[in-house]
């Protein structure tokens, strides 16, 4: 749905997108992490077709992003909310929302339907003769969501969705794009809400001016240092630990009375593990399962570590 290869944007001596190559299957949210100036807003522009490439292609579905009268197709099929919203303040969020709907050419009908959809699906439908410039951060950014979606877009870009938002509102807006997800649209998210990449994309990139990892947020974690199971015992003794390390798993760390044990797969190695330690006369009290955070990865890959 979304194919990038090598594609790169310089501000003169500024390599703002270096070599980007990357490919976003249809319905999927895919999220792009990555610090300030690490080219997440720099990529979404290009892709919508807000500023050109320097060099390599693009392709939304199987239009050209580089080809001016693809980029008229193109623009019928995202929606977009910037990291500015960019609303019409004197006009009220009814006529906002209306008058985009009529600048796509959506019947009257179809905009009253929708209007009313995304307000009352947003929390906003009883602000609606309000004007936008009377709107708190969080009320207009919402509405700039709902701008993105009135002409019924199959791919939707999202510029930091939840920034300005209070939790309450917050989750609105990320239940929202899930319900969104349901409907089969693709989401390219950028966000720096480690959280919410991990609640909502089925998929991350990390950027930084390069792409440096692209994965599930699952295998990410993973990746990092495996998968570790940890015993809480009675008690730890030398026969106990010389048991689980003659069955060869990982790296066996001991803390007080926990065994810190690196597994490649659980369900087939705990219950060996559980069992010799027993036979060694240890009493387990707790078993659990820890991976790295998508945090720690995150600051692996930005700071270069």
């Amino acid at each position: 749905m979304i194919d990038a290869e090598n594609l790169t944007r310089k501000f003169d001596e500024i390599t703002a997108v270096d070599d980007l190559t990357l490919h976003i299957g249809e319905g999927e949210v895919f999220g792009f992490l990555g610090p300030n100036g690490a080219g997440k807003t720099t990529t979404v522009r290009m892709l919508a077709g807000l500023i050109s490439k320097t060099s390599g292609t693009a392709r939304i579905g199987e239009y050209d992003i580089g080809n001016s009268e693809d980029m008229q197709k193109i623009r019928r099929m995202i929606g977009l909310l910037p990291e500015n919203v960019g609303l019409y303040e004197a006009l009220s969020a009814y006529q906002n929302l209306d008058y985009y709907g009529r600048f796509y050419k959506i019947s009257k009908e179809q905009r009253q339907e929708r209007i009313e959809y995304f307000l009352k699906m947003l929390g906003l439908w009883d602000q609606k003769d309000l004007s936008a410039g009377k709107f708190s951060k969080g009320m207009k950014q919402k509405l700039a969501i709902a701008r993105a979606l009135i002409h019924d877009p199959k791919i939707l870009f999202l510029d930091e969705p939840t920034a300005n938002l209070d939790p309450e509102a917050a989750k609105t807006v990320r239940d929202f794009i899930l319900e969104l997800k349901r409907e089969n649209r693709t989401i390219f998210l950028n966000t720096h809400l480690l959280s919410e990449a991990e609640k909502l994309c089925d998929r991350v990139g990390i950027i930084k001016t390069k792409l440096l990892a692209v994965d599930t947020p699952e295998n990410l974690t993973q990746s990092l240092s495996g998968i570790k199971t940890v015993i809480q015992l009675e008690t730890i003794n030398d026969k106990i630990i010389m048991a689980v390390e003659k069955l060869k798993p990982g790296k066996v760390e001991v803390s007080n009375n926990k065994l810190i044990i690196n597994v490649a797969d659980p369900e087939l190695e705990n219950p060996d593990i559980l069992k010799v330690i027993e036979t060694a006369g240890g009493r387990v009290q707790l078993v659990n399962e820890v991976t790295s955070t998508l945090e720690e990865v995150y600051l692996k890959y930005v700071r270069g570590e």
